[in-house]
């Protein structure tokens, strides 16, 4: 998509080329936080024979993240980020040891949740056989472009699913470095939250998620362990929890922050839960959705960038 800056006339801003690949990782190891929602472990940690660009940890999830950066366009995403996965689940120690290390801290292998291990590729562009590569609803990778203009603007975006239903399992017969990190590594969708709740359950979750992605084209769903996220410019504003009967909802906001007249949500700033922020609603059916919306929608203008 082309970018304009706004003067007297729209003026069309140059998409420049980066010289290196190591000017993609130093822009994204430094940023880490704010990009992707991860916490900096370690550049070019090498294993065996592999040399992983960035080390990271994603303090939501509790799980390692390997970034890779790529400037050409010949490699295969599914072969590359299967091995890297392999190489960590069969180096556990070393990478808690490298954790450990590098942030002085004392992470335990129980601490971590492995099932949630992923790989993210960031490339300045991506051919149509890897765009499609992806198309797995059980894939732990993750496809991101990253732009840089004339106007030192930069952009990262993540390549969405298109209608991904077959899953990953399906060619892991042919290979066994699928096949085995398939059986460890776990990639939540909505069905695994569906299919464990009633009819009047996933019908009340469904009429939400619609007017969630309503609110602002920029809304993406990501399903996790114990909970359905809805972000906002890779922030998330919400967390759903499915019950048995109804829903829980959590807002990403810190306590203090929501303003709530009617008082129906709860400050759980101090309470262990599964969701971001400091807030929790119960919704067991639409009677007040509207109320509710406006409160999500508090969230939203928070966690918008």
């Amino acid at each position: 998509m082309p970018l304009f800056n706004i003067g007297k006339k729209l003026e069309h801003v140059k998409e420049t080329s980066f010289k290196f690949e190591r000017e993609i990782q130093q822009l994204t190891e430094q940023n880490l936080r704010i990009l992707l929602r991860l916490d900096f472990i370690r550049s070019e940690f090498s294993l065996n024979s592999f040399r992983i660009d960035t080390l990271a940890f994603d303090p939501e999830s509790k799980s390692f993240v390997i970034i890779e950066y790529k400037r050409d366009k010949n490699f295969s995403v599914i072969d590359q980020g299967y091995a890297y996965l392999s190489l960590m689940l069969n180096n556990k120690a070393d990478f808690i040891l490298e954790f450990n290390e590098s942030l002085n801290q004392s992470l335990k292998r129980t601490d971590v949740d492995w099932t949630q291990s992923r790989v993210i590729f960031v490339s300045p562009a991506f051919t149509t056989y890897q765009r499609e590569a992806i198309n797995f609803k059980d894939l732990p990778i993750e496809l991101w472009e990253v732009k840089k203009f004339e106007n030192n603007t930069i952009s990262y975006e993540q390549i969405q699913k298109a209608s991904a239903k077959e899953s990953i399992k399906t060619i892991s017969r042919s290979d066994n470095t699928v096949e085995a990190v398939s059986k460890e590594v776990k990639v939540f969708t909505e069905q695994d939250h569906l299919q464990k709740v009633d009819f009047e359950t996933r019908e009340l979750y469904e009429n939400l998620k619609e007017r969630l992605l309503n609110m602002d084209d920029n809304v993406t769903v990501q399903p996790k362990k114990q909970t359905v996220g809805f972000k906002i410019d890779n922030n998330v504003f919400c967390d759903i929890v499915l019950q048995g009967k109804g829903l829980k909802i959590y807002l990403n906001l810190k306590s203090g922050e929501l303003q709530d007249p009617k008082n129906i949500s709860r400050d759980v700033s101090n309470v262990g839960h599964w969701g971001n922020g400091s807030y929790e609603i119960k919704l067991p059916d639409l009677e007040d959705i509207d109320y509710i919306l406006s409160l999500i929608k508090q969230s939203i203008r928070k966690n918008k960038v």
